[in-house]
């Protein structure tokens, strides 16, 4: 009896055994998946087109409306800007006329005022006097005796009496003074003389794209001492 018991205690198992064997419970477990790691993606790379159309646009939403950008460094450029500028002082009508026709023929509108002023007048050529009783007679006789006749006797540039050789505004005409008076041995000064009085100015109106004037291109007669200068008109902005 006890025999006929394990016998079908024996066959119960395997038909158990058999039972999950063929649902598949015998099959070997598998490994549980590693989890996927997570990568960065940039927004232009984003599997969502949306996404990628969104991040593209947002610059152009938030810029919509704005101001365009300006370089600050960058001065805007001056137009129709007028400067006027006034040259001279010239000596007399004759130099002024002279002076604003070749303005005119340079595309210039001058206009010619009068003003009261110092003018250039001339290079003095002229000879210190020696303090020696007589000298002064003797050098003149001297000057006379060598072709400098017009020498005469003057207050000199610091008031002190001096033998005036000639007054010049003719460059070469001062140097051959000069050199007459150093054959005879002598050793002549120069000095700039002006007077006062009425002087002649012309202004002019120069456009933004215009240099500033050359005083050099108004020189008048060849080798013709001219003294002049520019600066702006009366009353312009910048001026006294």
């Amino acid at each position: 009896m006890t025999y006929l018991k394990a016998l079908v205690l024996c066959l119960a198992l395997a038909n158990a055994g058999y039972f999950l064997w063929s649902r598949g419970a015998g099959k070997p477990a598998e490994a549980p998946k590693a989890a996927a790691t997570p990568t960065l993606k940039l927004a232009s790379e984003s599997a969502d087109p949306h996404m990628r159309t969104a991040s593209a646009d947002a610059p152009a939403a938030e810029n919509a409306g704005a101001e365009p950008s300006r370089d600050v460094g960058a001065p805007d450029l001056l137009t129709n800007v007028k400067r006027c500028i006034s040259v001279g002082p010239f000596r007399d009508v004759a130099e002024a006329a002279h002076a604003a026709a070749t303005l005119r023929g340079g595309g210039y509108d001058p206009r010619q005022r009068v003003a009261d002023g110092e003018v250039w007048a001339g290079v003095w050529v002229y000879l210190p006097l020696s303090t020696v009783r007589g000298a002064d007679d003797q050098m003149l006789a001297k000057l006379k005796a060598g072709g400098i006749a017009d020498a005469l006797e003057m207050p000199g540039p610091n008031d002190a009496s001096v033998i005036s050789l000639g007054l010049f505004s003719d460059q070469k005409r001062a140097q051959a003074r000069v050199a007459q008076a150093q054959a005879l041995g002598l050793n002549p000064g120069i000095a700039d003389r002006k007077r006062t009085g009425s002087v002649y100015w012309i202004d002019i109106d120069l456009k933004p794209t215009d240099s500033l004037l050359n005083p050099a291109d108004l020189q008048g007669e060849a080798g013709r001492i001219v003294r002049l200068e520019v600066k702006g008109c009366p009353g312009a902005p910048g001026t006294q």
